[in-house]
């Protein structure tokens, strides 16, 4: 099998040129406050930037004449590298997960594995939910399909479908990505059921679900996940185990 080739990652940025590195004649000088102070001699600003013991750093070098700031750029960098690690700790890994049932699955444990979809939908995650046939039930793809729209249309308020039911091979899928703007319409709900003095109407937290969540297994990105019949039936008891 060939190997994916790996994209290649984006180079960095070049940083700005700053002091004696600003060789242009003239520059737009817009001091440490962020007023602007007008178009002034660069070797005048270099001076500026001595006096006051801080840096002067091209800010726009494409204009007429480029901008320069008087900052201190040590401090800059280091208040820029935290936002960007900042920034880093809440972007969220988004994963597909499953969420697997058989044709012959009874009201109760639909309902399990919706409220499974909707926490993992919750936590920022994808969601492939599969009905996978055994035997002659594959002669019946309409039951298949009649679930999933069932589990479409209970999590249709915080999600949205990404990849609409399709039959290939003994499965038939449909994949649920969260809903932001349902999302939030539902917090900013919530926030205004709680500030207007009325309680809010929170779900029962459910230790079942949540494990069953956690386990849910993560689909490869090339969606090429494979299932065997035993592995089926070991994960339907379990659930439905749990569900009871």
């Amino acid at each position: 099998m060939r190997k994916r080739s790996k994209v290649p990652p984006k180079p960095a940025p070049p940083e700005p040129r700053i002091n004696e590195r600003i060789r242009v004649p003239e520059v737009r000088l817009i001091d440490e406050e962020g007023r602007q102070v007008g178009v002034v001699r660069t070797a005048e600003a270099l001076s500026m930037a001595r006096e006051r013991d801080v840096d002067l750093v091209e800010v726009a070098a494409q204009a007429s004449p480029p901008v320069a700031r008087l900052m201190d750029f040590g401090r800059f960098k280091y208040e820029q590298s935290k936002k960007e690690r900042e920034a880093k700790k809440h972007q969220q890994n988004v994963q597909l997960r499953e969420v697997r049932m058989k044709p012959k699955i009874d009201d109760h444990d639909i309902d399990f594995k919706t409220r499974t979809a909707a926490k993992l939908l919750k936590q920022g995650d994808k969601v492939k939910v599969t009905v996978m046939f055994r035997g002659r039930e594959i002669t019946h793809p309409h039951i298949g399909k009649a679930l999933l729209d069932r589990v479409v249309t209970s999590l249709d308020s915080i999600a949205a479908i990404e990849k609409d039911a399709m039959l290939e091979g003994r499965h038939m899928t449909v994949i649920l990505a969260p809903d932001k703007k349902k999302l939030a319409a539902l917090a900013r709900a919530a926030a205004a059921a709680k500030a207007a003095g009325a309680a809010p109407v929170e779900e029962e937290e459910d230790e079942a679900v949540a494990a069953a969540a956690a386990e849910a297994r993560v689909v490869g990105e090339d969606g090429d996940d494979q299932h065997d019949d035993d592995d089926l039936d070991d994960d339907d008891e379990a659930g439905d185990d749990t569900g009871d």
